[in-house]
């Protein structure tokens, strides 16, 4: 287990190494903040209520998916790609180290650097934009908010993860995997963007049975108090489920891949 710990250190030493790509992540979060808080302040200088949600609960869901965001959305999981294309897989098939394990306790190290920055930027910009704010004060929703973010870590960790897999049948393709399912449909699926729930309610029902929602959406419609206990609970259970799903597929893709890999970047 000591071994896992050490990775700490190691990841926020490479995280400090690519400065110009940490502060540049940084910066589209902070550009991506301003963009939506001046969208639907505009929207609410007319609206007074608008599918549902008024002006404080709205630009705090607005400056919840800062928070949220990097919890659940921040990783470096996408370097398995380029480990399998190179061949440096091999470098810890030969260790006595779970591969992954080892991926996912690199995540939680970045993504807990990443809050402290967060944690700074929410400040600021609550410093510079002054928007009003829902506090949410009901135990449940709490308890029911930290249990939906932890699924959605590994919800999404899984699913990068996943598609980190792609060069063991073909490594040209990896980028393109990853750029499609991590930054286009999950941005947009999750609720990165803008609130789900203004998807007319068929579309809603069918996202509610895919794992997007539950890593940025769910987890901040339970903060802001519009999701219930039974809701909540359906939303654990769900999450719960992909979470069984995307392990015994990522498992069963890990043991065909590792079957034809050959490092060939070695």
């Amino acid at each position: 287990m000591h071994k896992y710990f050490k990775l700490y250190s190691v990841a926020f030493r490479q995280e400090f190494a690519y400065r110009a790509n940490f502060l540049t992540s940084r910066f589209r979060n902070l550009f991506q903040i301003f963009l939506v808080f001046y969208l639907w302040s505009s929207v609410f200088s007319q609206e007074q209520d608008f599918f549902g949600y008024d002006r404080a609960r709205i630009l705090t869901y607005v400056f919840g998916i800062l928070i949220v965001r990097t919890l659940v959305l921040t990783t470096r999981a996408t370097e398995v790609a380029g480990e399998i294309a190179r061949g440096d897989l091999t470098n810890y098939l030969v260790k006595p180290i779970n591969y992954f394990y080892y991926w996912f306790n690199r995540d939680i190290a970045v993504k807990f650097l990443h809050l402290i920055f967060s944690f700074f930027e929410f400040l600021i910009l609550f410093y510079i934009l002054r928007p009003p704010f829902f506090i949410q004060t009901d135990p449940v929703a709490i308890i029911g908010f930290l249990l939906s973010l932890i699924i959605g870590i590994v919800l999404f960790y899984m699913i990068v993860f996943i598609a980190g897999l792609v060069p063991f049948w073909a490594p040209e393709a990896s980028w393109g995997v990853q750029f499609v399912l991590i930054f286009v449909v999950t941005e947009f699926l999750s609720g990165a963007l803008f609130p789900l729930d203004i998807f007319p309610r068929q579309i809603m029902d069918i996202l509610s049975f895919t794992p997007f929602p539950y890593l940025l959406f769910y987890p901040i419609k339970i903060y802001l108090g519009q999701i219930g206990l039974f809701g909540i609970l359906k939303g654990a259970l769900v999450g719960f489920l992909w979470i069984l799903i995307l392990n015994f597929f990522m498992k069963k893709v890990w043991a065909a891949g590792i079957r034809v890999y050959r490092a060939e970047g070695r």
